[in-house]
């Protein structure tokens, strides 16, 4: 029997939109899960209230990954919170989700792009790579943590 079709549609948001903070959650749990008592230290740089900047991918209607930007100075926005549920993977909708950020930060006038990822998220970095994003000297609150891998781009 042939397996239904999947539906991927993308919704721009903002925090306060009940499926977001359902799916932090589970990103919180995977990474406390990767890096243990490590993970506390970065908690404090990804409070996700007030974020008037979320997209939020669905797969049938059932909410499957997210991802967030914020303003990091004035040409430059930062790209946080991109998760996409484990069993979603591998079908394009990290690739929706940072394609929608990308294009909402470049309506949004920022002409740069940062973001931050952790050292053992080996497919985090492999996609981040492969979307055009260059490694870049840790950048504000991530300087000096061997466990954090930057990245930038230019729009």
């Amino acid at each position: 029997m042939a397996t239904p079709a999947k539906t991927i549609t993308i919704k721009r948001t903002e925090a306060s939109d009940p499926d977001f903070p359902y799916l932090v959650a589970m990103l919180n749990r995977e990474l406390h899960e990767r890096y243990g008592e490590l993970q506390v230290i970065y908690d404090k740089y990804n409070q996700i209230s007030n974020l008037e900047t979320v997209v939020i991918a669905y797969v049938n209607d059932v909410p499957s990954g997210c991802g967030c930007f914020k303003k990091y100075d004035y040409k430059t926005a930062e790209i946080k919170r991109m998760f996409v549920k484990p069993e979603e993977r591998q079908q394009g909708i990290a690739a929706s989700i940072i394609g929608e950020l990308e294009g909402w930060i470049k309506e949004e006038g920022f002409p740069n792009i940062v973001l931050e990822t952790g050292s053992k998220q080996q497919e985090g970095i492999a996609f981040y790579k492969k979307q055009g994003y260059q490694v870049i000297p840790n950048y504000g609150p991530y300087w000096g943590m061997e466990t954090s891998v930057c990245f930038g781009k230019r729009l």
